[in-house]
């Protein structure tokens, strides 16, 4: 029998770890996500654990298993569900029924304050929802949302076919939530109604988490600002061949860095914004919402006060990347123009060098010269030491004798240094 791969029932258990919620009509959603202020690569996952587990601990619910990346458990009359994502973590409180009040902020007491204020993080997303079942009367829908929402930034809805509405103002009350409402037609399931509720949740959230990249991305304009007129100078002065070349290339090389720098600072944030901005549009796209009353819709809402957002950052990150592509470029040209002007004075230090051996070749010559004319000297002096002995011998003068012998002598010494020539070259 064939064996299975060790993670193949990990894998397919991991499609249904986060199922949606269950939830009947009325109801109410409380919704939380906790950040750390920094990067996912250095977050503290077992501080989260430890967290929940404080929380957990206070209604004697059950605790999650070391390492968990998500649980579920009863505290009291809620229904919790806890998630970890790559960079932060969310908390779910479902509870039946509704307050009296609407929205009243008791109903997110289920997070006790002094638990909150010892969370491993920042709260990035805070949530109140509210689920009533569908009034007959639609203008009651109308009144309700008057009364409980600012009507300009106002965003409400058909989804799902019209099984449900949904409205929310994108708006922070004074207790620090924003709330969304849900009006479900009767008959409406119990699973959908959950959809609907996890869908809200998550665009808050995305939409929060994705906004993070905007402040990033100003910061990073204003520098981006004060290093384009320097790199623009720079590439002005490639022609100038007054200009050092070594010097702008030194100057140009720092820019770089600097480019360089600011890219591998951002790439994350960047990289997540243009990831979660994707996931705020798939989960509106799968509400297939339609419009009511003449409300905007909350895609609707999202192209008007979102959009510009994202383009913002995309266009920080595009303009950082043409700035960098324009460094290298540059760089590439001064680099060659330093190679060139390398090359041209290489090739006036051989010609050069090729003056300087021929001027050394000459005095070599003239060194030679002398040097036959010096050793034929001495040779002359040594030999006619040896032969006035036989001159006198053949009554020949001393001044014949050295007259014989010095352009024997001189002739002898010019082959000998000539065949060492030879044998040299």
């Amino acid at each position: 029998m064939i064996e299975d791969h060790p993670q193949r029932y990990a894998l397919v258990n991991e499609l249904h770890a986060r199922p949606f919620p269950s939830l009947t009509v009325p109801c109410q959603a409380v919704y939380l996500a906790v950040k750390e202020p920094i990067e996912a690569a250095n977050r503290d996952r077992e501080r989260d654990l430890a967290h929940l587990r404080a929380l957990l601990a206070r209604h004697g619910a059950a605790h999650p298993a070391p390492g968990a990346t998500h649980h579920s458990a009863e505290i009291g009359r809620h229904v919790l569900k806890w998630e970890s994502h790559t960079e932060f973590v969310t908390y779910s409180a479902f509870s039946a029924g509704l307050c009296e009040r609407p929205f009243d902020p008791r109903g997110s007491e289920v997070f006790p304050t002094d638990w909150l204020g010892v969370a491993p993080g920042k709260r990035i997303a805070a949530v109140l929802i509210r689920v009533e079942p569908l009034p007959a009367d639609m203008s009651e829908v109308v009144t309700k949302l008057e009364d409980w929402f600012v009507p300009e930034s106002l965003a409400a809805s058909w989804v799902l076919d019209e099984a449900a509405i949904i409205a929310g103002d994108f708006q922070i009350d004074p207790a620090g939530l924003m709330r969304f409402t849900v009006f479900a037609r009767p008959g409406t399931g119990a699973r959908r109604v959950g959809r609907i509720v996890q869908r809200l949740c998550e665009i808050e959230t995305y939409r929060a988490m994705s906004m993070l990249g905007l402040g990033r991305a100003r910061d990073l304009t204003g520098r981006l600002n004060a290093l384009d007129p320097q790199l623009s100078s720079v590439v002005a002065a490639l022609p100038d061949d007054h200009r050092a070349a070594e010097a702008t290339l030194h100057e140009l090389l720092e820019l770089s860095a600097e480019l360089e720098s600011l890219a591998t600072r951002h790439s994350f944030r960047f990289g997540a914004t243009g990831a979660y901005e994707a996931i705020v549009n798939q989960r509106i796209d799968v509400l297939r919402e339609t419009r009511f009353m003449g409300r905007q819709t909350f895609g609707e809402f999202m192209r008007r006060r979102y959009d510009p957002a994202m383009r913002t950052v995309k266009s920080a990150e595009h303009r950082l990347e043409q700035m960098a592509e324009r460094a290298e470029r540059a760089g590439e040209l001064l680099s060659t123009r330093v190679d060139v002007e390398r090359s041209a004075q290489n090739q006036k230090l051989l010609e050069s060098m090729d003056r300087r051996a021929d001027l050394a070749l000459r005095l070599q010559h003239t060194v030679e010269g002398l040097s036959v004319v010096a050793i034929s000297y001495y040779a002359v002096s040594l030999a006619t030491y040896a032969l006035l002995p036989v001159a006198e011998a053949l009554h020949w003068p001393k001044s014949a004798l050295t007259a014989v012998l010095v352009p024997v002598t001189f002739g002898a010494v010019w082959l000998m240094v000539r065949r060492i020539r030879r044998a040299m070259h």
